[in-house]
């Protein structure tokens, strides 16, 4: 495979722009940041790293440098910087001082005052990571190992932008990815290299869509597909005849929960006999940002606030001994890092007879949790009551 141009650390000349791009990258891999954001505006310039999930200013170059600046990241991921008018997507490398390279993917986007730039992270250690690390609870995982351990059917994580939807796939891949399967993947574009694992670019450009690569999959002879996103019903249609015909179908949808992405699907136009027949799962998550163990604070919880979060009276008898954020020298803020939390649903029976009668998404819901599916502030409550992340952090991020 061409190797990707890399930012090089010993031989770059000395010039400003250079040497900011460099320090700069280099700052936002030591606070393990995911996105760097170069921002021009008509009398300033932004740059801002994307930490946990939040977005934090850091030292910008002079407002004159911006475009020199632009220009340099443009010719590094082999961007046209000729072209100023359209959107642009690229990849280039990052070489650390200990011997890790890292992949940088580039997006350009033409602003009224320049071209916005923002850098992706990608780390090459988490495309191994497991459901553990992910923060699946032991119920919940065995849900999901169930599911991805059928010889067929359609697994499907659901979330909003930035939820991990894709690393939890990938987890589920690696359980998977051994010699005796053949596994595919079509993704827009891919983040991680999974070795093992035939992974396709979408390319709309060239005509290829992820109903045309998901169409060319079925003759390769496969047992495992990933389709990076259902957006339209042509590609709903492949996944859900491919998951009736002998493939497990790993795919991902927008929806703000598990219940309500049997809604989109029947809004997509799918019939309900074809949706009982192929899916076997679905996962909604989230991310919250994991309170630092080196500070974090322990606070009494009022009761009158425990009672307003909605909870079943069997979880009023929980401890309350909850922890906040402080903030130290190892963290930002109170935090370091982040953890997913999962409403994990296995279609049952009654589940399925449900969705044959096109029932609403407030019966689905209601007779999932009759049994035993959490809620998203259920599960992200849960990680409350461990001391893994704060009460605020759950109620943010979950309905």
């Amino acid at each position: 495979m061409k190797s990707l141009p890399a930012i090089g650390l010993k031989n770059a000349d000395d010039s400003p722009v250079v040497a900011y791009l460099e320090a700069a990258l280099q700052e936002a891999v030591r606070l393990k940041a995911s996105d760097v954001h170069f921002e021009p505006f008509e009398d300033f310039f932004q740059v801002r790293l994307r930490v946990d999930g939040h977005l934090r200013d850091m030292a910008p170059p002079p407002w004159v440098l911006k475009d020199k600046l632009c220009s340099r990241i443009k010719v590094l991921s082999k961007l046209d910087i000729a072209e100023k008018r359209l959107p642009q997507d690229g990849r280039m490398q990052l070489p650390l001082p200990d011997g890790r390279v890292l992949d940088l993917r580039v997006s350009s986007l033409p602003t009224l005052f320049g071209e916005k730039l923002v850098i992706r992270i990608l780390s090459p250690d988490a495309a191994a990571w497991s459901l553990d690390q992910l923060g699946y609870e032991a119920e919940d995982k065995e849900r999901l190992m169930q599911a991805i351990h059928r010889p067929h059917g359609m697994v499907l994580v659901t979330g909003p932008t930035g939820s991990g939807k894709t690393q939890s796939l990938y987890a589920c891949l690696n359980v998977l990815n051994t010699p005796e399967v053949n596994i595919a993947t079509v993704e827009d574009p891919s983040e991680m290299h999974l070795p093992g694992v035939n992974q396709v670019n979408v390319n709309d450009k060239a005509g290829l869509s992820f109903a045309v690569a998901l169409r060319a999959f079925l003759r390769q002879d496969p047992d495992v597909l990933m389709v990076g996103e259902v957006r339209d019903r042509e590609t709903a249609d492949i996944a859900i005849k491919a998951a009736q015909t002998g493939h497990l179908v790993f795919s991902t949808l927008h929806t703000n929960d598990a219940p309500s992405t049997l809604s989109r699907l029947r809004n997509m136009g799918m019939e309900p006999y074809n949706m009982v027949s192929s899916i076997a799962l679905i996962t909604a998550q989230r991310l919250v940002r994991r309170l630092c163990v080196h500070c974090k604070q322990s606070m009494p919880l009022d009761q009158q606030r425990l009672r307003s979060l909605g909870l079943p009276e069997h979880q009023m008898e929980l401890p309350a001994q909850l922890y906040q954020p402080v903030g130290c020298t190892h963290c930002h803020k109170g935090f370091a890092g982040r953890v997913g939390i999962f409403q994990v649903m296995p279609i049952s029976d009654v589940l399925s007879e449900l969705i044959l009668q096109d029932a609403s998404v407030s019966t689905l819901a209601l007779q999932a949790q009759r049994e035993g599916v959490s809620t998203l502030r259920q599960a992200g409550l849960r990680k409350v009551w461990q001391g893994i992340t704060s009460l605020d952090e759950v109620l943010a991020a979950t309905p």
